[in-house]
């Protein structure tokens, strides 16, 4: 019979949500952490800098459909009538799920020339993929939220 395992936690940080517009929720730099697997290296400033962006991203790309919203009487995001999962709006998941990968995405990027050698440079290389995966992921969220198709198709 084995016995208790062992696992390492990270030491609990105090990071405060960051503030929204009004329409919009607060996000959760605690729930980044841990959804999208950031770890301590990457410091409170820069994971908060990366959600900001990301924020000013997903709410500029979703300005038409929130106008819409608000002149239909919705003044919050959860406010907007849609199919609840496990208690919560799936418009909040979708929203905070473009967020989160275009954070990760520009963290993914910025932090993919940290180690300069020849290895980590074949390494970086490979992460290519992986950031234009995570702001797919990102656009799908947002095309899903405002009801567009998620693929475009054009004749060549």
């Amino acid at each position: 019979m084995a016995g208790p395992g062992f696992v390492a936690n990270s030491p609990s940080i105090e990071e405060p949500d960051i503030a929204n517009s009004a329409f919009w929720p607060a996000i959760s730099l605690t729930d980044c952490r841990a959804v999208m697997r950031i770890g301590s290296e990457i410091t409170s400033e820069r994971l908060r800098e990366a959600l900001l962006n990301g924020i000013i991203d997903t709410n500029a790309d979703l300005t038409a459909w929130k106008d819409k919203q608000v002149l239909a009487g919705h003044t919050t995001l959860a406010d907007v009538p849609a199919e609840a999962i496990d208690g919560d709006s799936i418009n909040l998941t979708l929203y905070r799920r473009a967020v989160y990968n275009f954070a990760k995405a520009e963290l993914t990027e910025r932090y993919r020339d940290y180690d300069s050698t020849l290895q980590g440079g074949d390494r970086a290389d490979n992460l290519d993929p992986t950031i234009d995966q995570y702001r797919r992921q990102a656009i799908l969220a947002i095309r899903q939220i405002s009801g567009r198709q998620r693929t475009t198709v054009e004749l060549i």
